[in-house]
């Protein structure tokens, strides 16, 4: 936790309280630069070798200050259970991993993208859902990452940084954002909607994820793909809050009704999942984490492939 030394106690409870109340799920660079240093505020960069984004050699060579480091790929944030690549760790293990990063239950955390390119904000987006599913609301996600920061000429730190002091951090399992397999054949069945992140050249099968033993998409679904929600504005990627509107629309979804994102291993789908549940306003929205990877090994469950 970033704990700043120069206030005194009534004024740091206030400006934690008010980073609390005015966090949203996706923040600007000013927006975080105004409150580095205040009280239960933790700066999370999760860069790794996506998109090039980075390891620790990166962020010790250059980081938002006060920042603490946990590689997406490498520190647990998913796992890989019965062949099935990137499911949703245990309870336990995610309190530990959360705790040793010197996070506990108070904080809010910022969680810091590469900003690299568009397959590299579903880190934080993942990441993101991982804190709303245990049960953790105050998180948001820088927009641009890192190298927005850097391209707005926010103040840049360098060098090895000491281990947190590990913190007293309590999940609790939130199965209202989570999707498992038979929940999904039951979405089949209803009015729910079916969203697939994925290129459409993976919704109509033409293309295979090595995650996946078959290629095609879960009949019925509707295509919202992962890269068309972003943009990249002088070598950075953001969302792109001026055509999430009509992408949404194109896919001809309704916030009204509960909804399901997968992809090949839930990482392109906690962007579709961030943008309809945390910008867009959808109701229900939940990410499969075993997505197409679970699905292919499924006995007897249906593939769509373009005809």
């Amino acid at each position: 936790m970033i704990k700043s030394v120069f206030m005194g106690l009534g004024l740091a409870m206030a400006t934690s309280q008010a980073i609390a109340a005015d966090v949203e799920p996706l923040v600007e660079a000013g927006w975080l630069a105004e409150r580095l240093g205040g009280e239960d505020l933790v700066v999370l960069d999760v860069r790794s070798s996506i998109d090039d984004g980075g390891d620790r050699g990166s962020f010790e060579a250059a980081h938002i200050p006060g920042s603490v480091y946990s590689s997406y790929t490498q520190a647990g944030w998913r796992e890989t259970r019965d062949h099935v690549a990137g499911l949703l760790p245990s309870v336990e293990n995610l309190e530990s991993l959360i705790g040793g990063l010197g996070i506990d239950n108070d904080d809010t955390v910022v969680i810091v993208p590469a900003g690299t390119g568009a397959t590299d904000f579903g880190s934080a987006a993942r990441v993101y859902w991982t804190f709303k599913v245990l049960g953790h609301d105050e998180v948001a996600i820088l927009d641009g990452g890192f190298a927005g920061w850097q391209a707005q000429q926010q103040e840049v730190a360098s060098g090895a940084t000491p281990p947190p002091d590990a913190a007293d951090f309590q999940g609790q399992l939130d199965t209202t954002l989570i999707a498992t397999t038979e929940e999904v054949q039951v979405a089949r069945e209803s009015q729910a909607q079916l969203v697939d992140a994925r290129p459409a050249d993976y919704f109509r099968g033409e293309t295979q994820s090595p995650a996946a033993t078959a290629p095609g998409t879960i009949p019925g679904a509707r295509n919202l793909p992962f890269h068309r929600l972003l943009t990249q504005r002088q070598q950075v990627w953001y969302l792109d809050d001026e055509m999430l509107g009509a992408r949404i629309n194109a896919a001809e979804l309704d916030r009204e009704v509960p909804t399901v994102a997968f992809c090949n291993t839930a990482h392109w789908a906690a962007i579709d999942w961030f943008v309809l549940s945390e910008v867009a306003g959808f109701d229900q929205v939940r990410l499969y984490d075993g997505s197409m990877a679970e699905w292919t090994r499924g006995e007897d469950l249906p593939l769509a492939l373009a005809e």
